[in-house]
């Protein structure tokens, strides 16, 4: 079944290569509030309630007049790594740039600070390329600064208020790829134990962050 919010799925599309070293020591699943309560708060009692997700074809037109995000770093994790526009595969699945070392924006979704949840997103490994740009997200703790820079040069700032290892096949799509509510910047990259039938990791570390204060 595909998913509501514009037929992406996160699976095998962020899994590449072979398990590595970063996988033999793991931190803890969870750290701050669940990334699906984080997702699901209501904007602030100022602003009227976000209406639900619509459901929306695979391949939606991109936001009008969006300057797109061009940098993510996370300086306590050492993540400093390039975005590139990326969208949506045949299979449904969201696209991801082939060099591990870069990272992907979901472009017809929000851009960092509009409403709605930012989706960037990576591979954490290959099997020639190594670790990918985004593999530390998997240690990545509440009240860390994650700061993303646009094609305009302007740098919005952001804190880390959840990471969660979820299943591939639970995730809470609709509200990974909402396009309504407060501003949310999502990273996603995979994690958990490598599966040698499918190919690929089981699951994927999910950070949530809200715009610093």
């Amino acid at each position: 079944m595909r998913p509501a919010v514009a037929g992406v799925a996160l699976g095998l599309a962020l899994a590449v290569g072979v398990p590595t070293t970063w996988a033999l020591t793991r931190p803890p699943a969870a750290a701050g509030a669940p990334v699906e309560q984080v997702l699901s708060a209501p904007a602030p009692s100022s602003a009227p309630p976000a209406p639900g997700v619509p459901v929306r074809d695979a391949a939606p037109p991109p936001l009008p007049d969006v300057v797109p995000p061009v940098r993510l770093e996370v300086p306590a994790l050492g993540v400093d790594a390039p975005l590139e526009r990326a969208g949506v595969r045949p299979d449904g699945q969201m696209e991801l740039p082939d060099d591990v070392g870069r990272a992907g924006w979901y472009r017809f979704g929000p851009a960092p600070g509009a409403p709605g949840s930012a989706v960037l997103a990576g591979h954490v490994d290959d099997a020639e390329q190594g670790l990918g740009a985004l593999a530390p997200l998997r240690e990545a703790a509440p009240g860390q600064e994650v700061l993303v820079t646009d094609a305009a040069g302007a740098t919005t700032r952001w804190r880390v208020v959840s990471r969660e290892l979820l299943d591939k096949q639970a995730l809470p799509v609709d509200l990974l790829f909402g396009r309504e509510g407060p501003p949310r910047l999502t990273l996603v990259t995979c994690g958990g134990p490598f599966l040698p039938d499918v190919g690929g990791y089981r699951d994927n570390v999910v950070v949530v962050a809200e715009p610093a204060p």
